[in-house]
This record gives C-alpha cells, structure tokens and sequence, in this order.
C-alpha cells in the first residue's frame, strides 16, 4: 500500500491550510527570530486574504504557489516567481521566494516533492535559471538545498528580524535546463 502523497499548484481553498503551516512552521523553526507576541497578534484569517489574492490575482502570471499533499491534507508550500535582484535578469531568472515543510511532516519525502514541483513550474514559465536565498545558520535547508544541485553563487545579504537579530543569507543558484 503506497501513501497518497503529491504536489500541485494551489487554489485558492488552499489559502488557510498554507496559513497554518507557515505559523506552524515559524513557531518551531523561527522562536529565536519572531517574539512569541507577535506570532500571538497574528491574524490568521488576514494571512489567508492575503495568500488568496495571491493565489487568484498575483502580480505576475508567473508568481506560483504550490502545495504538498498528503491525501488532500497541505503539508507544505512553495513560492516561485521572477527573481528581483538588482543583479538578476527577471525574464531568465525565477527564484524560489519561500519554502516551507511543516515540521511535524518532515523527512517524508513532502520537499521533494516540492521542490521538484517548483523547478518544473519555473521551466514551464521559460526561466533558466532559479536563485534562492537560504539562511547561513539552516544547514539543515542548506544541506537538502545543495544535494539538490543547488550552489552558492556569491551574493549574500543581511536582514534585521522583528527582535533586532541579522539574519545573514546565502544566495544558491541552479540552471534550469
């Protein structure tokens, strides 16, 4: 007996469940990075608004959600769309803007999926080539990302978090070809 497990582009009912894995997610993954408040103060049904407009009225036809499935359950989602890099080529280049694994649905084979869903989605929409910016200190993320094909390509950058720490970013690259 095989798991009914898979990926596809979301919907828009897709919204809330992509909602409450992304809090789920930042609550274990990123505690040190976002105060407990915050995440308290979150609403989640504003959060879905927002991925809903854009699941039905992105910016870009080329900006694409996509889900990971377990039966009709989301256990995770991906983010493509053209690179904004002063640096990047947004015609050429589709980066992976976010990725996210419940953790409790981990090392099932979910990303994967996911991520080869992406990379087929950003082919299809004539990119050749995907960035991604990863943070330095997940090399767990860092790890799957580069066994992938993924490398550094140099770039790097640093973010201030909502509790004032940096957040330093590696830029990994791969062609898409």
């Amino acid at each position: 007996m095989s798991a009914d497990v898979s990926a596809r582009l979301a919907w828009p009912d897709d919204a809330s469940s992509i909602v409450r894995v992304q809090l789920t997610t930042w609550r274990e993954s990123y505690a040190d990075l976002i105060p407990a408040e915050v995440l308290d103060g979150v609403d989640p049904q504003e959060m879905a608004a927002v991925w809903s407009s854009t699941l039905t009225s992105p910016k870009d036809a080329r900006v694409r959600v996509l889900v990971a499935l377990e039966r009709a359950d989301v256990r995770g989602f991906a983010l493509v769309h053209p690179s904004y890099d002063p640096d990047s080529d947004q015609v050429a280049d589709g980066e992976v803007g976010e990725f996210v694994v419940d953790p409790g649905h981990q090392r099932a084979g979910h990303g994967s999926r996911l991520l080869q869903a992406a990379m087929d989605t950003l082919q299809a929409d004539k990119f050749t080539r995907a960035l991604w910016w990863v943070n330095a200190s997940d090399d767990v993320l860092r790890a799957f990302v580069t066994e992938s094909g993924w490398e550094p390509d140099g770039a790097h950058r640093e973010l201030q978090s909502e509790t004032g720490t940096t957040v330093k970013q590696v830029r990994l690259h791969t062609g898409l070809g």
